[in-house]
């Protein structure tokens, strides 16, 4: 199944990347192995060319989507190694917060100034984000300095609306956004949630539909002022909140999966960067929104 997440769809473990191998083609003698494009299947004569684990589990679709538990292979991506990468990738992001949250005032006489430095630095961090999401192979280097950018724009945000509109905000919104994360995690794991075309199509379509309604939305404030068409103040701002917090969450199940398939069919262990880099910007979308929700709330009080 070809995923739908932005990031993995460009690079990751897909259907066409020459890795998954989901394309499976029967062999004489033996179980149908996947061969075409793979460079990690067996060819027949070699050591392994039993490989229960090149076998395609996708040839029913819509049946089984627990993914196989293949051995550790030198060279290949360990849920370690996801695990290492994003909490590394988000290191940088949140030590970069923390210091311009530090560095960069919001009080009135210097918070132009501050806004100017926190939007350049998410512009820069959404061109690299775009790149990466274009390039063939993990940039670590580019990843990182993402998150840094990252970092700043969040750490200025964050100042802003937990010292001049919630107290408190910004830790409100980093349990939201752990409590999320671990909720989708322990339903993945525990099969409540399964990640089927059904399920793909939706999440997209849904993630589509929001995200037009908000390009809508900023053009109706730049060029008519004011909140635009509502759809991020009062009521109407809660809801979108809410549904932007559970698009965040059906995303990390996108994730959850592309990571299991990755370490199941033996993708190459630099790809480990592309799957920390794929969570680190769900959860930012999860942690804006929560963020964002708190603010709507306290200013309606």
């Amino acid at each position: 199944m070809r995923s739908r997440n932005p990031v993995f769809s460009r690079r990751g473990f897909s259907r066409d990347n020459g890795y998954a191998g989901f394309d499976a083609a029967p062999q004489a003698g033996g179980p149908a192995v996947a061969t075409q494009g793979n460079p990690y299947a067996q060819q027949a004569g070699a050591p392994y060319a039993q490989n229960p684990y090149a076998q395609n589990p996708y040839a029913q679709q819509d049946v089984e989507y627990g993914a196989p538990q293949a051995p550790a292979a030198p060279g290949r991506m360990t849920m370690d190694d996801v695990v290492v990468r994003t909490a590394s990738t988000l290191g940088v992001l949140i030590v970069t917060a923390a210091l311009s949250w530090a560095l960069l005032p919001v009080d009135d006489a210097h918070i132009s100034r501050s806004y100017g430095i926190a939007i350049g630095a998410a512009l820069i961090g959404m061109v690299l984000a775009f790149v990466q999401s274009f390039k063939r192979t993990a940039s670590p280097a580019l990843i990182l300095t993402y998150a840094a950018f990252e970092g700043v724009f969040l750490g200025v945000v964050s100042s802003v609306v937990d010292n001049r509109i919630a107290s408190g905000a910004a830790m409100q919104a980093v349990l939201g956004t752990m409590a999320v994360f671990a909720a989708v995690l322990v339903a993945y794991k525990a099969g409540w949630i399964r990640v089927n075309r059904r399920f793909v199509g939706f999440v997209m379509a849904a993630a589509l539909g929001f995200v037009l309604l908000m390009a809508v939305n900023l053009l109706f404030a730049v060029f008519g002022g004011g909140d635009g068409l509502g759809f991020r103040s009062g009521a109407l701002g809660v809801v979108f909140g809410i549904i932007g917090v559970l698009l965040g969450a059906c995303f990390l199940a996108l994730d959850f999966k592309q990571v299991e398939d990755g370490v199941a069919y033996g993708a190459p262990r630099e790809e480990a960067w592309l799957a920390a880099f794929g969570l680190t910007l769900t959860l930012v979308w999860i942690y804006l929104e929560f963020l964002r929700l708190i603010s709507i709330l306290n200013s309606n009080d």
